[in-house]
């Protein structure tokens, strides 16, 4: 892999080209996206230069597409005359069937992997990337078979995920959707509400808020641009909608039981469950 192609050098996209800098890679890291978010990701070290699609993608042996949902469709939609035979183009888009349909309706003249790297903040931009953003977390691939993971493309770009900290995680892409609506769409979602219903309440501009340290970090994710989650919600709508059944049903069972010993279980289960992701039980 001499040179590896990045369609939108945001966050994700940024923290990818400086990953792959201090994991020694050494080619050619193209950009592709606005003016100013290509002048950002020079000046952090993620992209040596920026070029328009149709001049990055003929030269890159990987394309990594990191924009927002809606782009990475459109995209996919162009990249099939412009690609290398033999290149590998991968994504980083947190619903999956929809961008792996769309590939295969699309591509024929390389190979796609889909792909999510399960990381990231509630801030945008290069400004904000890290080398270290995936060490030590999940970046999810979505083959439609088995094989599709030991072609020498795919094999080399495992190898550099293995290289930035990543721990390659295979499912399919119908059980990814599921289980990010459970993992990372809910706790949006719960974030969000919980945030917009306290400020209808509480949020008078300039009035001190009594509270702690625990609202904080259950409102950090409603600090998340409503750009960046239109399009997730959009293409997860039914496992979106039964994640929240199944939030609203435990929240129903809470309220009927304040006054019972019942709730007990539930901070048990929920406190296992909450050690269990810190890797304390």
């Amino acid at each position: 892999m001499n040179t590896v192609a990045i369609v939108g050098t945001g966050l994700i996209g940024g923290s990818f080209g400086l990953a792959l800098r201090e994991a020694g890679f050494r080619g050619a890291i193209l950009g592709v996206s606005s003016e100013g978010a290509i002048a950002e990701a020079v000046a952090a070290g993620a992209i040596d230069c920026g070029m328009p699609l149709a001049e990055a993608v003929p030269q890159a042996d990987l394309v990594f597409l990191s924009q927002t949902i809606g782009r990475i469709l459109d995209s996919l939609r162009h990249l099939d005359p412009l690609v290398r035979p033999g290149a590998l183009v991968t994504d980083a888009g947190s619903t999956k069937c929809e961008i792996v349909d769309t590939a295969s309706q699309h591509l024929s003249r390389c190979q796609f992997l889909g792909g999510h790297p399960m990381a990231g903040k509630e801030k945008r931009g290069a400004a904000s990337a890290g080398g270290d953003l995936f060490r030590g977390r999940p970046w999810v691939l979505t083959p439609d078979e088995p094989a599709e993971l030991e072609t020498p493309a795919a094999r080399e770009f495992r190898g550099w995920l293995n290289r930035i900290g990543a721990g390659a995680l295979v499912m399919d892409a119908d059980e990814h959707d599921r289980i990010v609506s459970l993992t990372s769409h809910l706790p949006q979602l719960a974030s969000t509400a919980l945030a917009a219903a306290l400020e209808e309440r509480l949020g008078v501009a300039g009035r001190p808020v009594a509270a702690g340290p625990g609202l904080m970090d259950a409102t950090r994710l409603a600090l998340s641009s409503y750009d960046l989650w239109r399009d997730i919600l959009a293409t997860n709508p039914g496992h979106i909608d039964r994640a929240l059944e199944i939030y609203i049903q435990e929240l129903e069972h809470i309220r009927e039981n304040l006054r019972t010993r019942q709730l007990q279980e539930e901070f048990h289960r929920a406190a296992t469950f909450a050690g269990r992701l810190r890797g304390t039980v």
